[in-house]
Order: C-alpha cells, then sequence, then structure tokens
C-alpha cells in the first residue's frame, strides 16, 4: 500500500454522498501499529526533502488546516508528523475564541492574513471552519459580530459555505495547495481520552468544564461538519475525514495525504545556469586558490 493509495481512501472526492456516519473513526485499512509506524517514518522524510524544494523553488505554498472536536489529536499531529520539517519553514497558528479586533473583521480575515507565503508550509489549528461549526451549533456567537440583519438562518450558512469556496479557489488559483483534515474521532474514544487526562496529573489542565457541555451536542457538531465538508470539499481544496481512534494510524494518514499532494506539484531544486553558473564556477577557483 502506497501512500496516494492511502490519501485516496480518506480524501472526500464526491461530497454530494458523503455521510459521516459512514466514515468508521476505527478504521486502519488493516495495517498494524509497527508497519504504519514505518510508514510514517519514510513519510516524514519525503516531507522534508518536499519542503526544501518548496523552499528553494519558491511559487508554492501549503496550508494544512485541522479541524476535529477535543482531544481527537491535533497537536500529536503537527508534533509528529511536522517532526522533520524545518521550523523556519514552518508557522502554526491555533484559532481559539476571536477577539474584538478579529470580530470586527469579515469571518475570514483572521485566517487570510495569516496564509503562508511561497514556499513555507502554515499549519492552521483550528480555522475559518470554526465559523461553519461551532457558531453553528452555538447562533449565539453571531451576536458579538454585528452582522447586518441578513442574510440569516439556512441562508446565511449557505452563504459561509460559498464565501468559503471562492476564498479556498483564490487561494489555490494564486499557488496555494490547501489540504483540509477532518480528525474523526468516535465518541467513545473521546471519552476514554478525557478521563485518560483527569488521571494524569501533567494532563488535567487540558481539560475544562466546557468540554462535558460540549459533548452533549455531539449530533449537532456532527452534522456541521458532515454539511461543512458536503458544501465545501472540492478538488482545489479537499477535505479528508481521518480515521482518529487509533493516533498512530492518523498520523500516518495526514503524511501520506501531504507526500502524495506535495509530490503531485512536482517541486524541483531551481535550476542555475549561463552567466550565474559562470559566476559560481569562478567563486570556485577562487576558494579553491585560497592558501
Amino acid at each position: 500500500m502506497n501512500f496516494a493509495d492511502i490519501a485516496k481512501r480518506f480524501r472526500i472526492d464526491q461530497p454530494d454522498k458523503f455521510r459521516i456516519a459512514d466514515a468508521n473513526p476505527d478504521e486502519t485499512l488493516g495495517l498494524t501499529k509497527d508497519r504504519a509506524k514505518d510508514l510514517l517514518e519514510d513519510g516524514i522524510k519525503r516531507l522534508k526533502d518536499l519542503q526544501e524544494r518548496l523552499y528553494a523553488g519558491d511559487h508554492w505554498s501549503v496550508l494544512i488546516v485541522l479541524q476535529a472536536m477535543d482531544a481527537a489529536g491535533k497537536d500529536s499531529v503537527i508534533e509528529h508528523v511536522m517532526s522533520g520539517l524545518n521550523p523556519q519553514g514552518c508557522e502554526v497558528h491555533a484559532f481559539k475564541q476571536p477577539n474584538e479586533e478579529e470580530l470586527s473583521h469579515d469571518f475570514l480575515w483572521r485566517g487570510a492574513r495569516v496564509v503562508p507565503q511561497r514556499g513555507r508550509i502554515g499549519i492552521f489549528n483550528r480555522s475559518h471552519y470554526e465559523e461553519v461549526l461551532v457558531v453553528r451549533v452555538h447562533p449565539e456567537y453571531l451576536i458579538p459580530q454585528r452582522l447586518p440583519p441578513s442574510p440569516s438562518g439556512e441562508e446565511l450558512w449557505q452563504e459561509r459555505y460559498r464565501s468559503i469556496r471562492h476564498f479556498e479557489n483564490h487561494l489555490a488559483a494564486n499557488g496555494t495547495l490547501m489540504l483540509k483534515f477532518f480528525l474523526n474521532v468516535s465518541r467513545e474514544e473521546q471519552k476514554k481520552r478525557f478521563l485518560a487526562r483527569l488521571d494524569e496529573p501533567g494532563k488535567r489542565w487540558k481539560f475544562s468544564m466546557g468540554d462535558i457541555a460540549e459533548r452533549k451536542l455531539w449530533p449537532d457538531y456532527m452534522e456541521a461538519y458532515e454539511q461543512a465538508i458536503r458544501h465545501t470539499s472540492t478538488p482545489q481544496a479537499p477535505w479528508f475525514v481521518v480515521p482518529a481512534d487509533q493516533k498512530w494510524f492518523t498520523r500516518l494518514v495526514v503524511a501520506a495525504a501531504m507526500v502524495e499532494a506535495m509530490e503531485g506539484l512536482k517541486l524541483e531544486f531551481p535550476k542555475v545556469e549561463g552567466e550565474k553558473l559562470e559566476q559560481l564556477l569562478k567563486c570556485r577557483a577562487a576558494l579553491e586558490a585560497e592558501k
């Protein structure tokens, strides 16, 4: 099984047929943990080489979006999959509750201002999708945004889906490779991870009472994710629905999708030819002539 096969298995190429109930959070494609670990190590090495080519070529940028319910493993993916990347060419942005400045702009503004520049990889830990996920589940969060009276209701969400598609198509047309990952953890596995946090003193700080309240809204969140993916998975900015009950497999899927997509860019180191090459050869000769 190669990376292209793994990526294709979880990429949403027919969003109109996507149903979150059909996605198995515990899927591993029959791979063992040891085999997945070996594949991940290979993927990390390949990502390192691809990042160097991306930076040197300076024509493309890469934007990774991670969305999930709490305890699904977003931080773990960033820590393990991106471990081989050069930090100077990679930036992580965590999107939390919007501040006053962000609330005074349109909902795409805070993401648009930090998209990666050419040659770099950007990672969004949560993203502009919070505005059609958390805000859809909690429409009261719209009040501080001081929006015009229309559109409203379902029309508002449809308008936001359209805005997201246009925004992402614009990024793609200008050289940003965008990959979006929904880490699909089961409600049962989230419970186990919450209990593990409560049992371990060094992880208790991660837990809040709000986590319990949000679990009660699980069906609403699953519906919000399903609708967002159905309306915004496009060839230019595809969604990957990644099984997240086994963290070792989650990491492999994200790495496989990144490798497969970045290799598709045909990244190459710039060629040094002509007069510039002649100048470099003179520099070499001068260095060799030094005593």
